[in-house]
C-alpha cells in the first residue's frame, strides 16, 4: 500500500468513527480521544489528519445535512412533475433514506437546533424551498393558505416515525417488524393524506 492509499485509508476510517461518535453523543458530549478509540488510532494521528473536533464535526455534519435535504431539493424544485408525483417521490424517497439511517433527523435536527445558524450559512435553504416548483403548486390549489403549512406537515408525516420509533417499540406499543410494515405503508397513505389536507 502507498502512503498516499494510507492517508485516504486512515481519513476514511476517523470519517467513519467521527460519524458513528457524533451520531450517538452529539458534538458537545464527544470529545477527540472518544473518535480515535473508535477509529482504532491513536490521538497524535487523529491530530495529524484532522486539527480540531470542530474540523470532523464539520464534515460529518455537511455530509448528514446532504443526506437529510439532499433528496428533498431535486423533488420540490422540478416543474416538470406534479404536486401528487412530488408528495409520492418525497414520501417513498425520505422513508427509504431514514429506513437506512434511522438516527439521522435527530441528529441533525438536534444540533441545528443548538446552532440554527450553521445551516443557513452554508446552504441556501430558505430560498430553494420558498421559491420551488413545490411551494407554487400549493399556492395555486390553496392560496388561502401559507405553503409552509403543507411542507411542514409533510416533513412531519415522514420524519416523525422514526423520531418517535424508539418510544414506541421500546414501550411495546408496536415491534420492529410491524413497525418496518407501517413505514412501507406510509409510503403510500402521506400523499393521500397530504392530498385531503389540500382540499380540506
Amino acid at each position: 500500500m502507498t502512503r498516499k492509499e494510507k492517508d485516504i485509508t486512515t481519513e476514511e476510517k476517523i470519517k467513519g468513527a467521527a460519524r458513528k461518535v457524533f451520531t450517538q453523543k452529539g458534538y458537545a458530549a464527544t470529545r477527540t480521544r472518544d473518535i480515535a478509540e473508535e477509529a482504532g488510532i491513536n490521538l497524535a494521528l487523529l491530530n495529524y489528519y484532522f486539527r480540531s473536533k470542530e474540523k470532523l464535526f464539520e464534515l460529518v455534519m455537511a455530509e448528514k445535512v446532504g443526506e437529510l435535504f439532499g433528496m428533498l431539493v431535486p423533488v420540490v424544485v422540478d416543474h416538470s412533475t406534479t404536486l401528487k408525483t412530488k408528495m409520492e417521490k418525497i414520501a417513498a424517497t425520505y422513508i427509504d433514506t431514514l429506513e437506512k439511517n434511522p438516527g439521522l433527523p435527530l441528529f441533525v435536527l438536534s444540533e441545528i437546533h443548538r446552532r440554527p445558524e450553521w445551516l443557513s450559512q452554508r446552504v441556501p435553504i430558505a430560498d430553494i424551498f420558498k421559491k420551488s416548483s413545490f411551494m407554487q403548486q400549493v399556492r395555486e390549489k390553496r392560496p388561502d393558505i401559507d405553503p409552509m403549512h403543507f411542507f411542514m406537515n409533510a416533513l412531519g408525516l415522514c420524519v416523525f416515525p422514526f423520531i418517535s420509533s424508539p418510544v414506541f417499540i421500546g414501550a411495546g406499543v408496536i415491534n420492529r417488524n410491524d413497525f418496518k410494515k407501517l413505514l412501507q405503508e406510509r409510503k403510500s397513505l402521506i400523499p393521500v393524506w397530504m392530498n385531503a389536507m389540500l382540499k380540506a
